[in-house]
């Protein structure tokens, strides 16, 4: 025979574009349409039912840009279309390309019920009246600006409400009342299934020439001006091509429907509400209509968004669960980043998340379900575990530059040894639409075909919300066993989980971070977002611990609603597009003043505990949250949460003039600042050694060009190396001793931006303190603060949740060549074999690179920190201001000093005027152990949780003493569930990098 595909294929593409979909509804009539427009922030459905509504004409312009804009349609079903479904159909100005991230609405009935939402890919409602009676709907619609367009990043000012644009965005096409052909539709679905099957057959395979053939056959007798009534005979075509089961040996997909809704992004936090009530509206629906259909949501938040605001809604989602069909994934309070939240953070993330989730549906999650963060910290496996979690699932590691990912099925290893079963879609997409083109992939790709059979496929539009469609139902049916495909299955993620356990008996591990290469930047964008959720997180802690010293010592009460409260707005700043700094500039404005808030009332609840156990008194105590947060010796390993009378006894500092310069001196090391303000020396007292190579200054600030070739808030692409200038000229320079330190002022002008530094040497430590006050008004330009180093470092270490993980120095492989960007939290260390190390500190950043430098001889190491970026997409005025950061460069370290550095410059004693010193409620002995947090229990029954871990990465015993009448000591698990067989007692053996929860039951 002649070849004929392409002839087939362009038949059956025109013909089911211009014929096929456009007969699924056949007759319409238009609605009567009204509107009010609202002049400020959204208002509550039964206000929007009882507004003034002005006539309005189809074909007008409505919406500026996030404004919101009630619309009434009023109709009558013709008296000849009795007995046939019949549908609204609404177009509100939309671009099918866009869902999600274009105008939307909720329709109601006018009794206040949801109905369902419509947006770009689904512009249906379902009408339930009959022939001749009148029909009534309202709709709240959102005009979302679009800010991620078809020519995406450029800088738009539209991203915020105080500077978009008061002109109407978008225009209405139609308002209709419609009749739906079932037969036409399953005709559409049969046509789009069966051409995208073929697409993905061999080219002269015998199953994809009889489907060209059935495909011809059906349009041969399709007579397309008569659809709705030769749709039938067309199907009739195609019934035995669509009725012959899949190979035996054919890949399993199990779909779930999705909607990844971001909780913040290109839309503020109040339209992520709607949003998430208008898509589960469609979900709950759905659900009805589909028997087999599954639907998963995560993120506890959002189902306590709903509950409060859109309680009609919730209470149909609470159904849906109920039923086995509307699935809580995740039991995470947010999809949240998980590289720069603390671990108490994350502990805090699942507890909410699980804690909710059995409160209002009394289930758990059995996996975190994570499609879309930036890249995973090694601390997670060891986490998740403790938490009870069983699996874990995300799909951003396909998104890899340069390295593909080597499984879809394996054990993940974290840094303390963990291990938990993990899942990559091999589809590579959380937002699947089930083409062809995607099921194909999920099998051809999957990694481990040799040994399993199955593949998890997030089904619906996503991102911005939407959800899954009757079209991708409909696809589903046509797929559970179709020759030439996979298998698809609406499937719960844990049975897929125990599934793939069952049939990869001996999984391949994966072992360390599961980093990203791509999205670099989001370490060091908005800066001010990731400072304060820093200070936010450790005055948390710290509030805890003085409010639970307080209720044991003094039987004050503990605010256990307002510490929920407050976790929870931090826990939601944690999200993977506000925390990384990648949201528009509403949604970081907002994050400012949110996360400075709750700073605020953190430290007043810190400030009334404190007082409260200090008493009324002229002594000075000082208030010590953890041993070397009051300046105690160094490698203290006792956390001793108490106050102490102030000891003010220090030994000496010296400062003097060298060569334009200055040196500093006190017991530990001699530091030599150059007239640029460059440290040119820094000299361990101890062990003569020097800390920075000849020739090559330390505290360089360099800056560089930084324009990505895309996602510009989100990356850092390699080649910005390639143009550097290094601030070295210096406007202001001056030195001074102050309360017992040298200090070194050094003032610098550069580009549209200044940086007022103040170098600090205190007596009696070996950290420089940096204080940097940087005035920021750049554009597309990365700050960096580089530290070369006389340090052969074969690799670095870097802390993380609960530890620290190792990175080495060397690019002998792609895969450590992807790496050149990275997180750290409180320090970085570059050590040599022999132990002398360097150590970096910070209070407020988490990106850094590394670079090995040979110089003849010399082998030395680079560190350099990444402070300040500014791209211009999504917020155009990312980090323009002013910002505070600092940063301790640490002469002589090990871990267990930077360690001790880290937390020191981070979680500082507090000075109060009081009466009584305050013995600690705990303390802890043993090498490298320490507390991480000290709280009452969350089920209120008045048990101290305290959580301790191993720190410096190898085994060691020690004791938790306690210092309260209490009637015994438990482990329990890391949100606080009892543990089948716990561990007793207070006294410790603990394996590199272990964390332990223990309750203590007070008498």
């Amino acid at each position: 025979m002649h070849e004929e595909t392409s002839l087939t294929v362009g038949r059956v593409n025109r013909v089911l574009t211009e014929r096929v979909r456009p007969a699924i509804h056949s007759a319409r009539v238009p609605l009567e349409i009204a509107t009010h427009q609202l002049p400020g922030e959204p208002i509550t459905p039964a206000e929007g039912l009882a507004l003034d509504f002005q006539p309005f004409t189809a074909g007008s312009a409505w919406g500026p840009a996030w404004g919101t804009t009630w619309f009434r349609v009023r109709g009558e079903v013709p008296a000849e279309w009795g007995g046939k479904k019949v549908e609204a159909l609404i177009d509100l100005g939309f671009d099918i390309n866009m869902p999600g991230f274009q105008c939307e609405a909720l329709v109601y009935r006018p009794d206040g019920t949801p109905v369902k939402s419509i947006n770009p890919r689904n512009q249906w409602v379902p009408v339930d009246a009959v022939a001749g009676h009148p029909v009534e709907l309202f709709l709240e619609g959102a005009a979302n600006p679009v800010l991620l367009d078809y020519h995406p990043f450029l800088p738009t000012q539209e991203g915020d409400i105080r500077t978009s644009s008061p002109e109407p965005l978008y225009r209405v096409r139609h308002m209709d009342l419609a009749v739906f052909e079932p037969e036409v539709f399953d005709l559409s679905l049969d046509l789009e299934v069966l051409i995208e099957l073929q697409a993905e057959l061999p080219e002269t395979s015998p199953r994809r020439m009889r489907i060209l053939q059935a495909l011809d056959n059906a349009l041969d007798v399709l007579d397309l001006q008569r659809i709705v009534e030769t749709a039938g005979d067309a199907r009739a075509q195609l019934a035995e091509v669509l009725a012959s089961p899949a190979d035996a040996s054919a890949h399993r997909i199990a779909a779930i429907g999705h909607a990844h809704i971001d909780s913040a992004w290109l839309w503020p936090v109040r339209e992520t509400i709607r949003k998430v009530a208008r898509t589960t509206s469609s979900m709950t629906a759905l659900i009805d209509e589909q028997p087999d259909f599954l639907y998963g949501m995560s993120s506890a938040q959002q189902y306590a968004w709903i509950k409060e605001h859109r309680p009609e809604v919730f209470e149909r989602v609470r159904a849906a669960v109920a039923d086995g069909r509307f699935l809580p994934l995740g039991g995470m309070w947010v999809e949240s980043d998980t590289v720069m939240p603390t671990g108490e953070s994350l502990v805090r993330q699942f507890s909410h998340g699980q804690r909710f989730f059995e409160r209002e549906f009394g289930i758990r999650s059995k996996g975190v379900w994570l499609p879309d963060s930036f890249g995973y910290s090694p601390a997670l496996p060891q986490l998740m575990r403790r938490a009870g979690f069983e699996w874990f699932f995300t799909q951003k590691i396909s998104w890899n530059q340069r390295n593909v990912f080597p499984h879809h099925s394996f054990l993940w290893e974290g840094i303390d040894g963990s291990r938990m079963f993990t899942h990559f879609p091999s589809m590579d997409t959380y937002n699947s639409q089930l083409s062809g083109m995607e099921v194909a992939k999920a099998s051809r790709q999957f990694k481990e075909n040799r040994v399993a059979t199955m593949s998890i496929a997030p089904v619906g539009w996503g991102d911005g919300g939407g959800g899954t469609t009757r079209e991708m139902t409909g696809k589903a049916a046509r797929l559970a066993d179709l020759e030439g495909s996979a298998q698809v299955e609406w499937k719960h993620p844990d049975a897929v989980f125990d599934d793939a356990k069952a049939e990869l008996t001996d999984p391949a591990v994966w072992v360390g971070e599961l980093y990203l290469e791509l999205h670099r930047g989001t370490l060091t964008s908005q800066h001010a977002t990731k400072a304060l959720h820093r200070w936010a997180e450790q005055a948390l802690i710290e509030a805890e611990l003085w409010a639970a010293t307080a209720a044991v010592r003094l039987g004050a009460e503990y605010d256990f609603e307002e510490f929920d409260r407050l976790w929870q707005l931090v826990l939601l700043h944690e999200f993977h597009d506000i925390l990384p700094g990648t949201s528009i500039a509403w949604v970081h404005r907002e994050a400012v003043e949110v996360l400075s808030q709750v700073l605020a009332d953190a430290e007043e609840l810190s400030t009334a505990a404190r007082q409260a156990l200090a008493g009324e008194g002229d002594r000075a105590l000082v208030f010590t949250p953890t041993s070397v947060g009051g300046g105690r010796a160094l490698g203290s390993r006792a956390l001793e949460a108490g106050a102490q009378a102030v000891e003010v006894a220090l030994p000496e500092v010296a400062l003097s003039e060298v060569d334009g310069g200055y040196r500093l001196e006190n017991d530990l090391v001699i530091v030599t600042i150059s007239p640029e303000g460059l440290i040119t020396s820094a000299i361990d007292k101890a062990t003569g050694r020097e800390a920075i190579p000849a020739g090559k200054p330390a505290n360089l600030f360099q800056l560089h060009q930084d324009f990505p070739n895309m996602w510009d808030a989100w990356d850092i692409d390699r080649y910005y190396k390639n143009r550097v200038d290094d601030l070295t000229a210096v406007s202001s320079f001056s030195a001074s001793v102050v309360d017992g330190a040298a200090v070194v002022k050094v003032a610098r002008e550069f580009s549209q931006s200044t940086i007022a530094q103040t170098i600090v040497l205190p007596a009696g430590s070996r950290t420089v303190m940096l204080r940097n006050d940087i005035d920021w008004h750049e554009t597309e330009k990365l700050l960096k603060l580089a530290f070369p180093l006389d340090v052969f470092a074969r690799e670095t270490l870097a802390e993380t949740q609960f530890g620290f993980q190792r990175r080495v120095t060397h690019v002998n492989t792609s895969w450590e060549a992807a790496k050149f960007e990275t997180s750290m939290h409180r320090f970085v260390l570059a050590q040599e074999d022999d132990g002398f190390g360097v150590a970096l500190v910070n209070d407020s950043i988490y990106g850094f690179d590394t670079s090995r430098d040979v110089d003849g001889d010399d082998v030395t190491t680079t560190v350099r920190l990444s402070l300040l970026r500014a791209p211009r997409f999504p917020d155009p005025d990312t980090d323009h201001g002013h910002h505070e950061i600092e940063v301790g460069l640490v002469i002589g370290a090990d871990a267990e000093i930077a360690t001790a550095e880290g937390i020191k410059l981070n979680a500082p004693a507090t000075v109060v005027r009081g009466a009584n010193e305050v013995e600690p409620l705990v303390s802890v002995t043993g090498a490298g152990i320490i507390i991480s947090s000290v709280k009452l229990a969350d089920d209120r029954s008045g048990d101290v949780i305290v959580r301790v871990y191993e720190s410096l990465g190898r085994r060691t015993t020690g004791t938790l003493s306690v210092a309260f009448e209490h009637t015994g000591i438990r482990e329990v698990s890391l949100i606080e569930d009892d543990l089948d067989d716990p561990r007793t007692g207070g006294e410790l053996a603990l394996k590199p990098f272990e964390v332990r929860t223990l309750r203590i039951t007070r008498a």
